[in-house]
């Protein structure tokens, strides 16, 4: 066994160890985890209502049906997005950012890891521990609401599979793009402003504020080749059982692809910024 291969091995371990201490240190702030879910239920609740409110009372009745959406298929589609915006990158992990500005940036450097896995394992427990703590709550709510507000079950078992595969996807992706978005802030000239922006373009694309099939029609075949598809709306299409297998297959690759134009992205990205990085403080 080279050199080269033992250090990615111990580079790996490592990760993998920061990963779990990081997702474990997250599960402790279990009245944080419940107020959070409190938040997405309410606002889902709220969702739902102004929903209804359209579907009911528009002038065009049948607008959500012709974009395959029923009114019913709407409302699990509103819990699916309280639950899966848990992971999405709407801002720089806390943790990074304060290396970043505080100038500890320099001393991660002097650690004998790969700096992208090492902080690409942080972003992930980040994205994973509410994922996890306070997105199982806002599902089991969603199960347990009177039948007007009520989650429906997944289209059949092979959707329900497919999903899963196309949630693993979504994990990686947002946290690839949050990976991304962490390496264009070791740029200390930037600022929040511009990045911040750059977050909130990837959560209004991804479906989060409108699902994307109620989107207008000129715009669907970008809507779903952009990379902010595969957050949440392809996932929730395969629950739904709006995508047949052949389309499913073909969005999943979609987010293969972006997975790898986001990490190979970052990678170079974060390659170039650290030969002129600014490491802060005194």
């Amino acid at each position: 066994m080279t050199r080269s291969l033992r250090n990615q091995i111990y580079s790996l371990k490592a990760c993998y160890s920061l990963f779990r201490i990081k997702t474990a240190e997250n599960f402790q702030y279990r009245l944080a985890g419940i107020a959070g879910a409190t938040t997405s239920i309410f606002y889902a609740v709220i969702e739902i209502l102004v929903y209804s409110i359209f579907y009911h009372y528009a002038e065009n009745k049948t607008g959500g049906l012709l974009a395959s959406l029923s009114l019913r298929q709407v409302v699990t589609y509103q819990w699916l997005a309280q639950f899966l915006f848990l992971m999405q990158p709407m801002s720089v992990d806390t943790e990074i950012l304060g290396k970043i500005t505080g100038g500890d940036v320099g001393i991660e450097l002097c650690r004998p890891l790969d700096l992208y896995s090492h902080w690409f394992a942080k972003v992930a427990a980040g994205r994973l521990s509410p994922l996890m703590w306070r997105g199982s709550g806002v599902l089991v709510a969603g199960m347990l609401m009177p039948p007007a507000y009520r989650m429906s079950p997944p289209a059949s078992l092979l959707h329900f599979l497919l999903m899963l595969i196309s949630l693993f996807s979504a994990f990686l992706l947002c946290t690839a793009y949050g990976m991304l978005a962490c390496t264009i802030r070791l740029n200390v000239d930037w600022g929040d402003g511009p990045l911040y922006m750059i977050l909130l373009a990837g959560g209004v694309l991804s479906g989060t504020y409108l699902p994307l099939q109620l989107w207008p029609d000129f715009m669907q075949k970008f809507l779903l080749l952009q990379p902010f598809a595969g957050y949440l709306d392809i996932p929730a299409r395969f629950y739904l059982g709006v995508l047949n297998l052949q389309d499913g297959l073909w969005a999943i690759g979609m987010q293969v692809f972006w997975i790898t134009v986001f990490i190979l992205a970052g990678r170079l990205l974060m390659n170039r910024q650290l030969k002129k990085v600014i490491v802060q403080g005194g």
